[in-house]
């Protein structure tokens, strides 16, 4: 049974900073979600949406954003398409990056849904996309094609994709619509922090990288807006997000 709590030993509950936010799960337009968001009683200021990458889930993120919390921002932590408690979805007869790119075009084709759901319930508030790998392809397409996306961070991956083992039409024709390299020009001017770790062998800098963040200074240079594009790398980081890439994806959040 629940008592009120003694104001001078509050209950335990998540804190970052000593500040404490509430866990919850949603299923958000049939998607399931973890939600970290500030405590009952305080006003939301912003929609945070976490994409994780390819063979991961939702709970690998929980935790690594919560620092926005104590900001005002909740934070949308959703099972990507064909990934967590969605796998039974998934379609016979893909290859490895077929089912990558499938799962990419599926959770961007139901992001509009995601935000109706998750605004109608935490207000009509700025929405915010970090995503990470597999991730990264959704967050920079959701800022190509979603107006209520205000920033995008883009991490440990890549604008380039070139997919030759992609055979299956509609994902060829995904490809060629959103590609970054061809299309970054329909992002500026919304702020883009692209995060990138310089020992990373599955996204090596030269290769992605690098034509990825030209790509879009040029396109940020066209639309007069150069200062809206960040572009980091972080030394001896491979594949994953460092800490120092989370508290700069933060403060760019935040700024």
């Amino acid at each position: 049974m629940s008592r009120p709590a003694f104001a001078g030993d509050p209950h335990a509950t998540p804190m970052t900073g000593g500040v404490p936010y509430t866990i919850e799960r949603r299923v958000l337009a049939g998607v399931p979600c973890l939600v970290e968001r500030p405590p009952d009683g305080q006003s939301v200021r912003a929609l945070c949406v976490v994409y994780h990458g390819a063979w991961a889930t939702k709970e690998g993120k929980l935790g690594v954003y919560s620092a926005l919390t104590a900001a005002g921002a909740a934070i949308v932590l959703p099972d990507s398409a064909l990934h967590g408690e969605r796998q039974d979805d998934t379609p016979p007869g893909l290859n490895a990056r077929e089912y990558v790119w499938e799962s990419v075009r599926r959770t961007v084709a139901e992001a509009p849904a995601l935000l109706d759901a998750a605004q109608a319930i935490y207000g009509a508030v700025p929405v915010w996309v970090v995503g990470s790998s597999m991730g990264g392809y959704v967050a920079q397409t959701l800022g190509r094609t979603e107006p209520r996306v205000a920033r995008v961070a883009a991490l440990i991956t890549s604008g380039v994709w070139h997919e030759p083992d992609v055979r299956v039409p509609a994902l060829r024709a995904f490809l060629d619509a959103h590609r970054p390299l061809t299309h970054a020009g329909d992002l500026a001017p919304t702020p883009l922090l692209l995060a990138s770790g310089e020992a990373d062998a599955t996204f090596a800098l030269a290769a992605h990288h690098e034509p990825t963040a030209q790509a879009y200074r040029a396109a940020y240079a066209q639309a007069r807006h150069p200062e809206h594009v960040q572009a980091r790398t972080y030394p001896g980081v491979g594949h994953y997000t460092s800490r120092r890439m989370r508290d700069d994806v933060v403060a760019f959040l935040l700024g």
